[in-house]
Parts: C-alpha cells; structure tokens; sequence
C-alpha cells in the first residue's frame, strides 16, 4: 500500500484528496439491519450500535473485524522546546521513546490488554524542528517526506489504526496549528500540557500568538500551516490518517496534539476525517473546542492528558466491545424469542 500513497512534495500529496473512497453504504446498511435482528430493545445498546456501523462502512465489510488492530505513535522534537514552553526537557522524547520500547509505559499495557501491535516511530530526535516563531518548522520536502513516512504505518494486515504521539513541546505545536487553521486567540488553543503555570503559561500563549503571527501569509494553506506550525510526529500522523483512508483502514485519533494534526486534512476538506473517530476528550482545553470544530464526539471522557495513543487505546476497547456485541448476539430467530411487536 505505501508504494501507491507515498508523496514527495505537497502536489502529490493534495493529488491524493482526489481519490479518497467515501462510504460503503452496502456495509452500513447490513450492519443496520441484523441491529433491528438482535435481542435487545432497538437501539437498546445506544451509541455502540453506531460505532459498529462506522467500522463496517469504513473497512467496507459486514461484519466489520478488529482481529488486527495496530497502535502507531510517532515521536519527534520539537525547536520551539528551547523557549521553555514545557514542563520537561526535550531530552525526554527520546527517553520515553526508550521506555515505550522497554514496555514501560501505560501504552504497553493498553496494547497488552488488547492484544495490539504496537509499533514506536523515532523520527530523528536527533534533529528537532525549527523555531517556528522564527523560521518555518520545516521545509516542504522534509514535510512531505514526514508525511510519507507516516503512510507506512498502514500496512495491509491491519484493519483498525489508532495513533498517538510523543514530542516534548507538541501542544505548543498543536495550538499554533489551530490558531492558524481554525482562527481566534492564542488562549484559547493553548493549554498546560505538560504542567506549566503561571508566568511559564502566559510565556507559552504568547508563544503561539508570535508563532502564528509571523506565518500570517501563509495561512490560507492547511499544508503550509502544517509545514511552519507543526511538527515531524504531526505531519506523519496527518500522512497516516490519508493513507488509512484510501487504504479503508478506520482510525480512533487519541488526543489534543493528535486530533490537531488530523485537522490538517479536514481544513483541506471537510470529509477527510469521516473514516476517523476520536478516542477521547483530553483535559487540554484547546481539545474539546477542536472536536466541536470538526464535528467529533469522543468515545470516552477521563479526563486523560497523557497522549501516546492511551486515549484511543482505551476507545479501542470499548470499539472492540460494540463489535463483539453486534457479531455474536443471537437475533430473535435464533433464540426464539419474541420479536417486538
């Protein structure tokens, strides 16, 4: 599958919106009538029923299958960590990227409990990305070579992606990227990320206002925004979700840093995103107004910060459980039982 989505510059890569496959109304419309079939009160099973039918419509069969699901987080540095946007070092990305490989961290045991493959992609921490409240974060060419990357996560096997992050410094990142495609004041994108408060808080919202601000030209192209604002895990998440899409691979996005580099693709069209659902709502502020921007309700709501991809893991399960339900429950027929009258 990469070999037909890779890109090397951003006209390959908006050439791609041109072939995105929408729908399969078959699928959904099998999944809704064994719903109407199965013991239980019609739509006694709320909004499980309805993850059930987006998975069939997006994997294109009935009944839908998350026998191969893989948990994708990207990891890069960012520049704009040396204006001590963040509560930690950016030495921690690369630490914590040795900690995801030692199966330390709560993703590890998420991916254990459902039986994910999990695969960490370093992307030259060695290298961060520039200050973007002075220079673009990247070129185009290392933007687009990120994305292409990020295409690789969606091999043939699998049939659920969720993704997540691990960049010291993204919700900065993440908020500029939201002001800058989606409009307001820098408060209202910018949360505490990691921790940081007072004097270092208000730093870090004056941050992103600068950084957006110097960009201003350039706004008008979700791809450019992405390229100055963002960063290297952002553009591959934002690769990934493409390619998942002309692949039919649904996707659970996990949180604030990750959803924002979703919305990238939604900027460029408002459809991009249908195959996608949003694990859950993150305790960064800027999280619940970026679903309410793209029309995403979250699965669940712990009020979760974390990133790695802990958020969508969690949703996984509760995915896994609609379609359990959905696949093994007798119908009335089946169990003789009464259907309602």
């Amino acid at each position: 599958m990469t070999d037909q989505v890779e890109a090397a510059n951003f006209d390959e890569l908006r050439a791609l919106f041109a072939i995105l496959p929408g729908p399969d109304e078959a699928a959904r419309e099998m999944a809704a009538a064994r719903e109407q079939t199965l013991t239980k009160p019609v739509g006694a099973l709320g909004r499980l029923e309805s993850l059930t039918a987006w998975c069939a419509t997006w994997q294109g069969r009935h009944p839908p299958r998350l026998d191969h699901p893989r948990i994708a987080v990207f990891a890069a540095n960012h520049g704009i960590a040396a204006r001590g946007v963040s509560a930690f070092p950016a030495a921690v990305t690369a630490q914590m990227v040795a900690n995801f490989q030692a199966g330390g961290a709560a993703i590890n045991q998420l991916c254990g409990l459902h039986d994910a493959d999990l695969r960490v992609y370093e992307m030259a921490l060695e290298a961060p990305t520039e200050d973007f409240t002075r220079t673009a974060a990247m070129s185009e060419p290392d933007c687009a070579r990120a994305m292409s990357y990020g295409m690789m996560a969606v091999e043939d096997e699998i049939n659920i992606l969720c993704l997540g992050e691990m960049g010291i410094a993204n919700t900065t990142s993440a908020a500029a990227l939201c002001l800058g495609l989606f409009g307001g004041e820098a408060v209202d994108w910018t949360g505490p990320g990691t921790g940081v408060a007072g004097a270092a808080m208000s730093a870090k919202i004056a941050i992103v206002g600068e950084a957006v601000a110097l960009h201003r030209a350039a706004l008008g192209d979700p791809l450019e925004v992405l390229r100055r604002l963002g960063g290297q895990e952002l553009a591959a998440i934002a690769g990934a979700v493409l390619a998942a899409r002309i692949g039919r691979v649904p996707v659970i996005l996990d949180g604030y840093a990750c959803t924002a580099a979703a919305a990238v693709l939604y900027a460029i069209d408002e459809h991009a995103l249908d195959h996608c659902i949003v694990g859950h709502c993150s305790a960064e502020p800027g999280h619940r107004r970026l679903l309410d921007v793209i029309g995403k309700r979250p699965v669940v709501e712990l009020d979760m910060r974390l990133g790695e991809a802990s958020g969508a893991a969690i949703a996984l399960g509760v995915l896994r459980a609609a379609v359990a339900c959905h696949a093994g429950m007798a119908t009335f027929e089946q169990a003789r039982i009464d259907g309602p009258v």
